[in-house]
């Protein structure tokens, strides 16, 4: 979902809704309406939205959720962006929180959810993520629904033929560091002849630039991302990581993914929690095959959305209901008992539906402590409003040297010279 070039695809995505407006073809639970208890709601694929509305119908019968999958998170915010221009704006919206901060500074287009009781409730989420969603003076345009724990997903089977070790104990240990992380990735390549990661760009960059206290912007909004250590070490990894031949090449979400996935082409990919579905989905003959270590340095948070309710929208008392419902500190536990979505709200963190939780996909990892525990200590950083576009281009010069098109010694200034192009400065 972060690393495609959506120029194309959010014109089909915009043309579809237009359709379905007309139409009524979009993913509906049932028909909409503007009766105060019906609401048109916009989400992103790959996160089981519709589960999410058809278990608030089992609460709330008589509303009615016009769902529409834009597309991926990317492909949503754009076409958000297309709707408030047009005026013609769903009454809910999921945003991802790399493409929120350009709405934050937009709080004229979306409501102020203090008016519909969000300051009460604030409270409830880590503070490092309600404050994304609330602007300089104070409104709140979103409330989380997730928080992106990061860890490491890895084939036991695939580990065990190449003379390392399964437990996932034992496999944490092997990396505490990403330096260690490469030279693991080394010893099972020449065991194997195989790849041992899908990609540096996901794999790696996307995950080391996610565990500093500074990523593109300074904590006061300036860019920084040209002289930012973390961002430097980040890229520097990924290409250590091309260098010692290590990757399978195949971007993340790409069919070629899908397939090498299945296949066994790689044995570890880096696993936030809201990709695991991805891995359930793409390989579900591989059940009980792969397990779930801790990420090299042992915390980071990658990833995590908003619901936000834009200004003209039709129902916003039902679009709100369903906020206040879904994503309360219970309504969030539940969900994550149904989609694996890791809450936002740390009161749950030990309640034991989340610390007992286990995944049988995964050989019964506990998927709750995992993912709560590489929360711990972290030291959030400021995400800007280009934080996307930056880095899909710092990704995409590592693709580059990754497939052979790019020269590893002028990636840097290349991805930099990209990005000045891409944001103005």
């Amino acid at each position: 979902m972060k690393f495609r070039n959506v120029s194309a695809v959010v014109l089909a995505a915009t043309a579809a809704l237009s359709m379905a407006a007309c139409s009524g073809s979009s993913s509906e639970t049932s028909s909409g309406g503007s009766d105060g208890k019906s609401f048109e709601f916009w989400s992103f694929t790959g996160i089981n939205a519709k589960g999410s509305a058809e278990e608030y119908k089992k609460i709330k019968p008589d509303v009615q959720i016009k769902l529409t999958e834009v597309g991926n998170a990317q492909e949503t915010a754009q076409a958000l962006t297309t709707a408030l221009a047009g005026g013609k704006v769903p009454d809910l919206v999921l945003i991802q929180g790399d493409d929120l901060p350009k709405f934050v500074q937009q709080p004229q287009n979306f409501v102020d959810l203090r008016t519909m009781g969000a300051d009460k409730i604030k409270g409830d989420y880590l503070d490092w993520v309600i404050s994304q969603s609330t602007t300089k003076d104070g409104a709140i345009i979103g409330i989380p629904t997730d928080v992106g724990g990061m860890a490491i997903a890895y084939r036991t089977d695939l580990f065990k033929k190449a003379g390392l070790p399964t437990d996932r104990e034992e496999v944490g240990k092997l990396w505490p560091t990403w330096d260690a992380f490469i030279e693991t990735g080394k010893k099972y390549t020449a065991a194997t002849g195989k790849a041992f990661i899908d990609n540096a760009g996901g794999s790696i960059y996307s995950q080391v630039v996610n565990q500093g206290q500074e990523k593109y912007y300074d904590p006061a909004g300036n860019l920084v991302y040209e002289r930012s250590p973390q961002v430097k070490t980040a890229f520097d990894q990924a290409l250590k990581a091309v260098a010692a031949g290590i990757t399978a090449k195949q971007s993340t979400f790409t069919e070629g993914w899908s397939a090498a996935m299945k296949r066994g082409d790689f044995a570890a990919i880096a696993a936030p929690v809201w990709l695991l579905g991805s891995i359930r989905d793409n390989a579900p003959d591989t059940k009980g095959e792969w397990d779930i270590a801790t990420i090299p340095g042992g915390s980071g948070n990658w990833g995590g959305s908003f619901l936000a309710i834009p200004k003209g929208a039709k129902n916003p008392k039902a679009a709100w209901d369903y906020i206040a419902a879904t994503q309360s500190p219970q309504g969030q536990l539940d969900h994550f008992a149904q989609a694996r979505s890791l809450p936002s709200t740390p009161s749950v963190y030990k309640d034991p539906k989340l610390t007992s939780a286990k995944d049988e996909f995964f050989s019964g990892a506990p998927i709750g402590t995992i993912y709560t525990n590489s929360l711990l200590g972290l030291k959030p950083f400021l995400i800007g409003p280009d934080s996307t576009t930056i880095g899909t281009e710092f990704t995409n010069a590592i693709t580059n040297v990754e497939q052979g098109k790019g020269d590893p010694a002028k990636a840097w200034d290349a991805a930099v010279t990209n990005i000045k192009t891409a944001i103005g400065g």
